[in-house]
């Protein structure tokens, strides 16, 4: 159960690093924006890597980037204004069946 705690918070801190690099873009505090990006990614890669001692490879790395994408959709609509397109929303509907599937399998 741990490694699952373990593979959630990286997929957490796999949301953080886009939004510190676009947060970089559009702010004038570059650097703070960055260095948080940076802290993610390696909290991200630290937590994936404490998950994987017991949690499949193929399945790890899926969970984590496909609820590092799904977290990042969503901040994208609400903070960002990305585009709502119905398209977009069944994209990321089919990674969270996947995602679904693979912690189902296992």
């Amino acid at each position: 159960m741990i490694s699952w705690i373990y593979l959630l918070s990286a997929a957490l801190f796999e949301i953080g690093w886009p939004v510190g690099l676009k947060m970089s873009v559009i702010s004038s505090a570059k650097v703070a924006w960055l260095s948080l990006a940076v802290i993610a990614m390696i909290l991200s890669s630290v937590f994936l890597y404490l998950a994987q001692k017991s949690i499949p490879i193929g399945t790890a790395y899926a969970v984590w980037t496909g609820l590092g994408a799904a977290g990042t959709f969503v901040i994208g609509l609400i903070f960002f204004h990305d585009a709502a397109a119905l398209i977009r929303f069944v994209g990321i509907g089919f990674i969270l069946i996947g995602v679904i599937c693979l912690k189902s399998g296992g």
